[in-house]
């Protein structure tokens, strides 16, 4: 595996350790990869009004656009599981499609350190994209 994802999985570990989640009690953590090295990290954000809450992952990215960054290599995504590897919800695969790019590269991981490296367009290959609803 090369270093610098190597490390990005082990600073979406330690991104989990900040997430607020007195409700869920589910911390996740999720470390973005710029194609210019920059790494931006997110953690779950619980709010007792469920929908006001946000994932680890649109944390991550919301902070990179929020910087002005709009080029991403890859993401890792971690949670306190150890008998699965955590998956993106729906609304974060949205997001990263459309932020990310088809061909974002996807850590999944477990607290351990293994990882299985998917794609977007693996994670979804139907996505709701405007210029499919458009062209009908």
């Amino acid at each position: 595996m090369h270093a610098e994802i190597k490390k990005l999985i082990e600073q979406s570990q330690e991104a989990k350790t900040h997430a607020y989640c007195p409700h869920s009690k589910f911390h996740v953590g999720a470390s973005l990869l710029t194609k210019d090295g920059k790494v931006f990290n997110g953690c779950n954000v619980d709010n007792v009004s469920h929908s006001m809450s946000i994932c680890a992952e649109r944390c991550a990215f919301f902070k990179a656009i929020s910087e002005g960054h709009r080029d991403f290599k890859a993401i890792a995504v971690a949670s306190d599981m150890a008998d699965k590897f955590i998956s993106p919800c729906g609304a974060c695969r949205q997001v990263m499609y459309e932020l990310g790019g088809k061909d974002l590269e996807v850590y999944l991981t477990k607290p351990d350190l293994s990882w299985k490296r998917t794609t977007m367009e693996e994670l979804m290959p139907l996505p709701f994209d405007e210029f499919k609803v458009a062209s009908k």
